[in-house]
């Protein structure tokens, strides 16, 4: 099957794990355009190129998913900075509507985020102003919204009259006139699906929020969906650098007249209930929505599944994951690792095929979880392992490997899981803050600008992720050797890095 996908950025995340995702399947072939017509950053796409190469693959291709940020704004930052007029909204509806036209058959499916609003201060993916006045405009939203759908205490009050005395107005027109016109992407996308141009349309949640301007906009946003009577072809919930994911298992599900059915199984008592940092719903909510958007069934039969989901969650309260060396008593006394790795080792002595979503903590990996699975010697008879960024990040992406790896090769499969272990628990959990404390100083850097120092942060990760993983992966992928670890950073900050690296047999092994 060949499938044509626009990711909502040029980033590792949204790019190199879908193809490696799609690339476990000999039956799928991605087409992805080349970086170059993706942007960088704040820079915005070239939106006419783009839609010309859509426009050549797409008769080609027995699917397709876009990214309406990627081609109406030319990505996901421009998404939050641009100054865009209504004949733009209305240029790309005509747009859609002739690809549908020249392509009835077709399947298209597509995302189209909520903007989101960060609750602190930073202008790194915001408008400039954010930088400084960031926290105040979550903070305005999120006690107006409050305000208005329930009661603010005495404190709150007199906090909402403060920032309204300070918080500059052109910013607030600003910041509001963007989101305005982004909401009226996302009403207008629901209509081209009642329309039949889209076939199916998520729309994910970043950083979202119980109040605030993203509680507003999901409101319109359901209301619209619901008159249109399109529940069954909008989903909505937390998420967005994991959807292309999401909609490659769904396509693929599809194509293949399948939904395979999957059963959880929970780390800790309290956990479903958990509302993870960054989300506005608790874990088993969101798990239901990432299941079905994925184009499965959520079942509560062990025995029928196809796949078992091990969802690694906080006992009580959730950290950050470079917070582990000084991690809340919940992580111990409300939920118990040796019961749930064990059951996780009997699934896959049972011939199940399980993934994991690894979420216990925001932004990396669990440690205490990864040495278990090491020492009981099954990590690499997973099917998938994920602990990136945001609980849903980690969700969609671990679901969309599980469902292409059902008959995957178990090769890449063995390499993607090497891949994330590198990615999201030894640069995200360890390396990412232990650099930012003892190795960008030396060269006046900081997390959010490596300035010309790339090169020197690149080999520095490259040697602390070599040797952290040699160290503390001792018992999984013995007949392998990790060589030639090259990492890079996409956004020449730390956030997040690409890497690649060969896992070869040690037989093969040259060095």
């Amino acid at each position: 099957m060949k499938i044509v996908y626009v990711p909502i950025d040029e980033r590792p995340c949204n790019v190199t794990y879908v193809e490696k995702i799609a690339a476990s399947s000999n039956e799928i072939e991605l087409l992805v355009p080349s970086l170059d017509l993706l942007g960088k950053k704040r820079n915005p796409a070239n939106t006419e190129r783009l839609w010309k190469w859509i426009s050549e693959v797409a008769p080609k291709a027995d699917a397709l998913i876009l990214s309406i940020d990627m081609i109406v704004y030319g990505g996901l930052l421009p998404s939050r900075l641009h100054h865009l007029q209504e004949e733009t909204r209305e240029l790309w509806t005509n747009r859609l509507r002739t690809l549908r036209s020249n392509q009835p058959q077709l399947p298209i499916y597509a995302s189209n985020l909520i903007m989101r609003t960060p609750r602190y201060s930073s202008g790194d993916e915001e408008p400039d102003y954010y930088e400084y006045w960031g926290r105040e405009l979550f903070l305005r939203a999120y006690l107006m919204d409050k305000k208005n759908r329930e009661t603010l205490s005495v404190e709150e009050d007199q906090q909402l009259n403060d920032i309204c005395s300070k918080l500059p107005l052109e910013y607030i027109n600003d910041y509001e006139t963007r989101r305005n016109f982004n909401l009226t992407i996302n009403l207008r996308m629901l209509e081209l699906v009642s329309e039949g141009v889209l076939d199916f349309l998520s729309i994910p949640q970043d950083d979202s929020a119980e109040y605030g301007y993203t509680a507003i906009d999901q409101t319109a946003v359901i209301k619209k969906r619901d008159q249109l009577l399109l529940g069954r072809k909008v989903m909505m919930y937390p998420g967005a650098d994991e959807v292309g994911a999401t909609l490659l298992s769904r396509i693929y599900n599809h194509l293949k007249n399948e939904r395979p059915k999957i059963y959880p199984i929970w780390s800790s008592t309290m956990g479903p209930q958990i509302i993870p940092m960054y989300e506005d719903r608790p874990f088993a909510e969101s798990m239901k929505a990432h299941i079905l958007a994925a184009g499965c069934q959520l079942t509560d039969n062990k025995e029928e599944a196809d796949l078992i989901l091990a969802y690694n969650t906080p006992g009580r309260v959730m950290q950050e994951s470079w917070d582990q060396q000084k991690k809340d008593v919940t992580y111990t006394s409300f939920r118990n690792l040796l019961v749930f790795v064990d059951e996780i080792k009997e699934n896959i002595q049972k011939g199940k095929k399980v993934i994991i979503a690894d979420s216990a903590y925001a932004n990396g990996g669990d440690r205490d979880l990864i040495t278990l699975l090491d020492e009981e010697k099954i990590l690499d008879k997973l099917t998938s392992y994920k602990g990136w960024n945001t609980n849903c990040n980690t969700l969609g992406t671990t679901i969309a490997q599980g469902v292409i790896g059902l008959n995957g090769c178990a090769e890449k499969i063995k390499e993607n899981i090497v891949y994330h272990l590198l990615d999201d628990y030894f640069y995200q959990a360890e390396v990412r803050m232990e650099m930012v404390n003892d190795f960008l100083p030396k060269y006046d850097l900081n997390y959010f600008d490596l300035k010309d120092f790339a090169d020197k942060v690149n080999k520095e990760r490259d040697a602390r992720l070599r040797t952290k993983f040699n160290a503390l992966i001792c018992n999984s992928f013995t007949e392998y050797e990790v060589e030639s670890i090259h990492s890079f950073a996409s956004w020449n900050r730390m956030f997040e890095c690409g890497l690649s690296f060969n896992l070869v047999r040690k037989e093969e092994c040259k060095c």
